[in-house]
């Protein structure tokens, strides 16, 4: 039944006359932005350096470079924060020109780290600065910062993933085929840590729900002085088998996914430490309910104590358990609660003194604290109305704190975001590192005293430059500079303007963002296209460069408007628990209350607006097209969550708790029973091979249209995941996006041919 509704509903975008006039319009004007542009080399983002990090000892900056005829491969470079010029340092394409076919379990986690490209993808330091290991088509290859020598360390079938160089640069450790595997660089011999992964039962790898929803895409850690190493176990075995088809251009194969929906068991996991010098082996003791999800592990900056955060299967509870490594013996020194959930973060921090740093929402705003060893509080380092949005960096010489937040004058200013820095050993108010008016993000080297600076507004590209601790510019690592050599260039004097404002929802303040077509006129009537997310996240409203893909829309005569409804951004803990228990109603609440404002606008058509949205964005999109209150001609609804009991435990109950204690969010939520009060056009897009939203979601969807003989419009992608990747499939799906738009709210719609 499956394969006979996915083969014959497949729709096909034809070109459309207007698509054609656009063509011959671009011919005489190259100003104009196309979507055959966008997707093509070299991309409209210009030299965008990726992944930036300092060497320890911040003598030089290592980066991913995008290569000029394949936006979609990584070289690895390096640049000397002194005098000298950038330098690639790793050429994925001679060390691999023939790159195969990546493993299954390798693919998958890189969908969970969001990774589309190939090449150098990800690469880290030892502590000592010495060198950098970079994977590389499921080999290991290794950079001396000393005369440049690459070693590869693997040449095998199997692929070796989530590779370290340990913390004193005497070791790489890898996973193989389910095992954790050390690598002497001396005498060049491996041994292997563990010997009985397979099948269900997995070492040192981060399970599932960890990399898709708990953002810990590791499972070892290395304690500082190299003698012990903490790793998990898995075991998959509770976990319900969700078959699922994943589908490609070849033909299909089921997948037995262990896959845990929301209310169901989840993987047991279970925490050790190797010892390295005995050869032994204890396990972590985290307590007698093992329906736990295991958060974080740091180690203190001596290696004598191991730091656990365990949180509870309603993530209710976060405790913070202080752990013998030599035993496993543990206890709770610290535990965070609330009647929500508690968030996860990476803002542990220990000190060389044997105190810690840590956050908490426990004021109503994210803060960071100081503990003792023994997690008694000294004192809040951080507060006032604003989320600390990250821990940078801490200087342990000068008691310097780094941090970056969206703040102004001490309270919240959601659409910009600073680099700051505060005592360690007072209270002080924290002083702005980096200017206002954009949107910064930082990394600072090991002692804090200096960073990577990645920066962008309105009228800049991202761009990344060294600094000191203080602020001061040392040198571009990217300058990223907007000018006649820049491949945007050409397209530059068609961008819209765009403008910011708020709207006030149930004492909350949210904030949008507007950008209107080229040569706007305030007198004529203009459709628009609402974009959204609208669930948990960082928040989409930002004074940054705005993508490419929204001049497209532009370029064709749509306002796009963005608004961050309540649950949405790092804001406060009560804007974000609005949600709780009854995702997709307080934001479609604020949807209605966005797209009422718009109505009011002199200049916005109101029988012509549509929204558009991808995984909860596509959520979002279905649920506003079936309320009529929004009004919509139209949505593009991508990759939809359509009932949360389909969906993995970690993200779905942290929200919504389980099916069986919230029937009537869960009830309220679902998708099917609202398709009767569709209100205009559904377009609806989901990958083929998705494993994170299964293709069922969208499958409901179907099969309730056609059983109430309703029409809408489907895009199905063989062989994608939860995306969409690659120039030309990426410039298949916009082709769809903007003859859809143009028949349902553009030139040729009905409400503009009757105009």
């Amino acid at each position: 039944m499956r394969n006979i509704l996915l083969a014959s509903t497949l729709f096909l975008a034809a070109q459309s006359p207007f698509t054609a006039a656009m063509a011959q319009e671009t011919a005489a004007n190259p100003a104009v932005l196309t979507p055959e542009r966008v997707f093509a080399n070299p991309s409209l983002s210009g030299p965008v350096a990726k992944g930036v990090s300092l060497s320890p000892d911040g003598e030089l900056v290592a980066f991913l470079r995008s290569r000029p005829d394949d936006v979609d491969v990584l070289d690895l470079w390096a640049a000397p924060t002194g005098a000298g010029e950038p330098f690639k340092l790793i050429d994925a394409r001679a060390l691999v020109p023939d790159a195969g076919e990546l493993s299954e379990a390798e693919k998958a986690r890189r969908e969970r780290m969001r990774i589309s490209a190939r090449g150098v993808v990800e690469y880290s330091w030892d502590e000592q600065g010495r060198y950098i290991l970079a994977p590389l088509e499921g080999d290991i290859f290794l950079a001396s910062r000393e005369g440049g020598q690459i070693r590869r360390l693997t040449e095998t079938e199997a692929d070796e993933i989530d590779a370290k160089v340990s913390p004193k640069g005497n070791f790489v450790s890898f996973v193989r085929d389910q095992d954790l595997v050390v690598y002497d660089l001396a005498s060049n011999r491996e041994t292997a840590v563990t010997t009985d992964g397979d099948g269900l039962q997995t070492w040192a790898t981060a399970e599932f729900i960890a990399q898709e929803e708990m953002d810990r895409d590791t499972g070892y850690w290395w304690s500082p002085d190299e003698r012990f190493i903490a790793l998990q176990h898995t075991d998959e075995s509770t976990v319900d088998v969700i078959p699922r088809l994943d589908i490609s251009g070849g033909g299909a194969r089921t997948i037995e996914q262990r896959y845990p929906r929301a209310g169901r068991p989840n993987a047991v996991v279970e925490l050790y430490v190797h010892d390295r010098q005995s050869g032994q082996r204890v396990k972590v003791d985290l307590g007698a309910n093992n329906d736990i999800y295991l958060a974080r592990v740091n180690w203190s900056a001596d290696g004598r104590t191991l730091y656990v955060q365990r949180q509870s299967r309603d993530q209710k509870t976060l405790d913070l358990l202080s752990v013998d490594p030599t035993t496993g013996a543990s206890k709770v020194i610290v535990t965070q609660t609330s009647n929500a959930w508690v968030p996860l973060n990476h803002d542990f921090k220990a000190l060389e003194n044997g105190d810690f740093i840590w956050s908490s929402e426990e004021t109503g705003w994210k803060h960071l604290y100081l503990y003792n060893r023994d997690g008694r509080r000294l004192r809040a380092i951080t507060s006032g109305q604003y989320p600390v949005k990250s821990l940078n960096g801490v200087n342990q010489r000068t008691g310097e704190v780094f941090f970056t937040a969206s703040m102004k004058d001490g309270r919240e200013n959601p659409t910009e975001q600073q680099l700051f820095r505060t005592s360690l050993r007072r209270t002080a108010t924290p002083v702005a590192v980096t200017p206002e008016g954009g949107w910064w993000s930082a990394s600072l080297n090991k002692t804090g005293t200096a960073f990577v600076g990645n920066y962008t507004d309105l009228n800049t590209p991202m761009q990344s430059g060294l600094y000191r601790a203080d602020g001061t510019f040392v040198r571009w690592i990217e300058q990223n500079k907007l000018d006649q050599n820049h491949p945007y260039w050409p397209y530059l004097s068609r961008r819209g303007e765009t403008t910011f404002g708020t709207l006030e929802s149930h004492g909350e303040t949210l904030v949008w963002q507007m950008t209107t077509p080229p040569g706007f006129d305030p007198s004529k009537k203009y459709p628009v296209i609402m974009q959204v997310y609208g669930g948990p996240s960082g928040g989409g409203v930002k004074r940054g460069w705005q993508g490419a893909t929204s001049q497209l829309l532009t370029e064709e005569g749509y306002i796009v408007f963005r608004l961050d409804n309540r649950g949405e951004g790092d804001r406060s803990a009560a804007f974000k628990q609005a949600l709780y228990l009854k995702m997709g109603q307080p934001e479609i609440e604020d949807q209605v209350l966005a797209a009422d404002y718009l109505r009011s606008l002199p200049y916005v058509d109101a029988d012509r607006m549509a929204m558009m949205g991808w995984s909860y964005g596509g959520f979002m999109s279905l649920m506003a097209i079936t309320e009529p209150k929004m009004g919509l001609a139209a949505a593009a609804v991508g990759a939809p969550p359509t009932e949360w009991s389909l969906y993995d435990t970690h993200y779905t109950e942290r929200f919504m708790s389980t099916p069986e204690l919230n029937p009537e969010g869960y009830a309220a939520s679902d998708a099917i029973p609202r398709l009767p009060n569709m209100t205009g056009r559904m377009l609806l897009m989901h990958g083929m091979a998705d494993d994170n939203v299964i293709l069922e979601n969208s499958t409901r969807v179907i099969d309730a249209m056609q059983a109430s003989s309703k029409p809408f419009e489907l895009m199905l992608y063989p062989g994608q995941r939860h995306g969409v990747r690659g120039n030309e499939r990426q410039l298949q799906q916009w082709r769809t996006y903007l003859d859809f738009f143009d028949r349902t709210i553009g030139e040729r719609s009905p409400a503009a041919l009757e105009d």
